[in-house]
């Protein structure tokens, strides 16, 4: 992806501020809209696989999707 960016230098040169038109701008944000979707997505999975293997460790009794179902 290339953006035709704009620099803004203060007196000595140093870039304080960069440009890019409001269409890329637009562009950027979906992009990073879309990496914290698949993030959580991630995280969330990874926390639900994590919670799967600590109940396969429990003995006894473990409740049924369906008993979950009926409490909810």
């Amino acid at each position: 992806m290339k953006i035709a960016l704009q620099y803004l230098n203060d007196i000595n040169g140093k870039t304080q501020a960069v440009q890019l038109p409001l269409t890329e701008w637009e562009k950027l944000l979906n992009k990073l809209k879309k990496y914290e979707q698949a993030l959580k997505l991630k995280s969330d999975l990874k926390e639900a696989f994590e919670d799967v293997a600590a109940l396969r460790k429990i003995k006894g009794h473990k409740q049924t999707l369906n008993e979950f179902l009926n409490e909810v």
